[in-house]
C-alpha cells in the first residue's frame, strides 16, 4: 500500500487570462476547480496506474467538503481528518503569457489534529510506502516530516519526500528511499547556482551522501536527472509535446518512479515511467492520464552511466 499525506491541501481555481493586465480589471476566457496539493496528486496518479493508494491529510469547512467531492468522483481512496475550525485554502493560478500562481496559507492544525494524524500514520505496515510531499502549515515545526519518519522508522517504511529546506535536510537521516528537489531548490540548499548538469549531479550526489537512497532532480524544459542507489546515473531529455501547463508535473513525476519500482521494473525503466508521468501531465489540462503515458513511454529519452 501507498499512503500519501498531504498537510495543506487546497482548491486550485485555475483562470486563463489572454493578455493579462495587472492593476486593471481581467476577465478570464475559462476557469477550472481542481484538487490541489501534492500528496493528493501523487495518489490520483498512482491510482490511475493501477496502484492501491490511501491519501491522508486534512481537509476543513465548506472547501474541505468540495475537495473532498473532487477526490472522491476521481477514485482516489482518502482517509482525511476534519479539521474542527477553518477552511481548506484555495489557490488561485492565473494561465497567461506566463503562469502565475497566488497560494494561500491554509488553516492552523490543533495539538488534538495531530495527535489524530500521529494515530493514523501508526496503522502503516513494513513494506508500505509513505510519500512526504508539500507545503507544511506554519502552525507545524520546520522539521515536521522528520517527526513523522522518528516515529515509523523502525518499520520498514519506503520514505519518499518531497520537499524544501529543512523538511527536507531534516529527514534525510532516516535514509529517504526517494527524495524529489527540483534543480533551483537543490541550488538553493547548497548556497548555488546550477548552471550545468554536472553541477546538479555533484549536488544531488552530495544530498546523497547525506542520507537519500534515491534522488530524481527535475529541471523543467532541461529535462531530469535520478541518481540511484546503485551510484547509476539516469538523464532524461525533455519530451517534446504541447506543454499546456506544470502543476502538478513533479507530483506525477514521483508517483511514476513509484509505481514502476511497486511494478518491479529496474531503475531505468522506473524513471522513463516517472519522466513519461511527468510529461504527461504537462500536456494535459490536469494530470497525466494513461493513455498518455503510454504514448510518451514509446519514445526514448532516458541515457545512463555509472559514476
Amino acid at each position: 500500500m501507498v499512503y500519501t499525506l498531504t498537510l495543506n491541501p487546497s482548491l486550485d481555481y485555475v483562470m486563463t487570462v489572454n493578455n493579462i493586465n495587472f492593476g486593471n480589471v481581467n476577465r478570464s476566457s475559462a476557469e477550472e476547480l481542481y484538487y490541489g496539493g501534492k500528496g493528493i496528486n501523487v495518489a490520483a496518479v498512482l491510482t490511475r496506474l493501477g496502484i492501491e493508494t490511501t491519501a491522508l491529510g486534512f481537509a476543513g469547512g465548506k472547501t474541505g467538503e468540495i475537495l473532498y467531492e473532487l477526490m472522491k468522483s476521481d477514485g482516489i481512496n482518502y482517509d482525511f481528518i476534519s479539521l474542527s475550525c477553518g477552511n481548506t485554502r484555495i489557490n488561485v493560478k492565473l494561465k497567461s503569457d506566463n503562469e502565475t500562481e497566488i497560494n494561500a496559507l491554509g488553516p492552523k492544525i490543533t495539538e488534538a489534529e495531530i495527535k489524530e494524524l500521529f494515530k493514523k500514520l501508526e496503522n502503516i505496515k513494513s513494506g508500505d510506502t509513505l510519500v512526504l510531499a508539500g507545503n507544511v502549515p506554519n502552525s507545524l515545526p520546520n522539521d515536521f516530516y522528520a517527526q513523522i519518519m522518528s516515529q515509523l522508522c523502525d518499520k520498514d517504511i519506503y520514505f519518499t519526500v518531497d520537499a524544501t529546506g529543512n523538511q527536507l535536510i531534516s529527514s534525510l537521516k532516516y535514509k529517504p528511499f526517494l527524495i524529489k528537489p527540483n534543480c533551483y531548490e537543490l541550488g538553493e540548499i547548497f548556497g548555488k547556482e546550477l548552471t550545468s548538469r554536472d553541477d546538479i549531479i555533484k549536488y544531488g550526489k552530495e544530498l546523497q551522501n547525506m542520507g537519500a537512497q534515491n534522488i530524481i532532480i527535475s529541471c523543467g524544459g532541461d529535462g531530469a536527472v535520478l541518481i540511484d542507489q546503485n551510484n547509476v546515473v539516469h538523464t532524461a531529455n525533455a519530451v517534446k509535446g504541447n506543454v499546456l501547463g506544470t502543476v502538478g508535473c513533479g507530483d506525477s513525476m514521483v508517483a511514476g518512479f513509484i509505481a514502476g519500482k511497486l511494478k518491479g521494473y529496474d531503475f531505468h525503466r522506473a524513471f522513463q515511467l516517472s519522466v513519461a508521468c511527468a510529461s504527461a501531465t504537462a500536456f494535459s489540462a490536469h494530470l497525466a492520464t494513461e493513455d498518455k503515458i503510454n504514448e510518451i513511454l514509446a519514445q526514448n529519452f532516458i541515457s545512463d552511466y555509472n559514476i
